[in-house]
């Protein structure tokens, strides 16, 4: 899944945004491996092929993962290329936010009720991130090339507004895919296009701590 991902943003072109655009709007379900609808599913729905005309991402926006009942909060967050991911700690005990991915390898340190600490996030890529402390948390962060992305509602529907006129890729993703699931829409100017995808997702994956080893124990204990 990371691999496709990762190749999708890799390939994209370098048409500019063009104005006026048009809208692509449509709906995303999401199923667990036996076939039954996942609920609360986070799921966010981005287009790639183009990136943002030259200085247009001057601004740089800061999102936030919050660390909450030894869970991040949210579990999926899309943001673009040069934006800011804050990591509150909700919690009345110690996190360690970190990142072993390529495309963003980093370890805030231990950190307690209260603090927050960032993290810039300059390269799109896939992030996985983990706590090393609470190996039950995990989260995942899109880094993506222009702003045309979006989360779904509660009802898995979508409006992505202001896409260049073109043929592009749309992708759905939740974490724990079990694949990739895109599709290609030819956007008109003034005019919606419509487009429902499928996800299934699995198991959450284990990982390895910082150290690139298993957790311990007794660690999994300590709270």
């Amino acid at each position: 899944m990371r691999a496709v991902v990762l190749l999708a943003f890799a390939s994209l072109a370098s048409t500019a945004v063009a104005q006026p655009a048009g809208r692509i709007a449509g709906k995303v379900t999401v199923s667990e491996a036996d076939g039954t609808q996942a609920v609360g599913a986070e799921t966010v729905v981005y287009v790639v092929g183009f990136t943002e005309p030259p200085g247009s991402l001057t601004g740089t926006s800061v999102a936030t993962i919050a660390q909450k009942g030894r869970r991040f909060v949210p579990d999926l967050l899309a943001i673009t290329v040069g934006d800011k991911v804050a990591f509150p700690n909700g919690d009345p005990f110690l996190h360690n936010v970190f990142s072993q991915s390529t495309a963003r390898k980093f370890d805030l340190g231990s950190f307690k009720k209260g603090e927050t600490k960032q993290k810039e996030f300059p390269t799109p890529g896939v992030i996985d991130v983990y706590c090393n402390i609470h190996p039950e948390m995990a989260a995942t962060i899109l880094v993506l090339p222009n702003r045309r992305h979006t989360r779904t509602r509660p009802d898995g529907t979508f409006t992505l507004d202001g896409v260049p006129p073109g043929t592009w890729t749309v992708f759905a993703y939740t974490r724990r895919a079990t694949r990739p699931v895109s599709a290609k829409v030819t956007v008109t100017t003034g005019a919606d296009t419509t487009i429902n995808l499928a996800l299934s997702r699995g198991a959450e994956p284990e990982h390895l701590n910082k150290y690139g080893e298993k957790y311990r124990p007794s660690v999994t204990t300590y709270r």
